[in-house]
């Protein structure tokens, strides 16, 4: 039951990504892959948060496994995040290359952080 869940939860978790993405590439145009970086950052804040919860034991690991590997796993998406940096860095836009890397990086570092220190102020 738990694969099924897990893999139930990837496949709404990648719907979500292509919906948000799609959304955001519609009204933002600009060399910057703006959703990948927000679908990246939202995703290691609830991942972290969640995380957060489970090491306090105030949420099974089940609820990490199913929606931190499951949804989470389908929703973020490194793998893009890289191919786009590849993608500026061809079209010369070394720039914008770095910030998406270093900055997407470090975006998703710090706001997965956010995400066990926020968990950590709940009582």
């Amino acid at each position: 039951m738990t694969v099924f869940l897990l893999a139930l939860a990837g496949g709404v978790g990648a719907a979500v990504r292509f919906i948000v993405d799609g959304l955001i590439r519609a009204r933002v145009k600009t060399a910057l892959p703006w959703g990948t970086i927000l679908i990246n950052v939202t995703g290691s804040l609830v991942l972290g948060f969640l995380a957060g919860l489970v090491m306090r034991g105030q949420a099974p690991e089940s609820l990490l496994l199913i929606v931190g590997t499951g949804f989470l796993g389908g929703y973020t998406t490194f793998s893009t995040a890289s191919l786009e940096t590849i993608r500026l860095v061809q079209s010369g836009r070394t720039r914008v290359a770095l910030v998406n890397g270093l900055g997407t990086m470090a975006a998703s570092v710090l706001a997965a952080a956010g995400g066990v220190w926020t968990a950590a102020l709940l009582p």
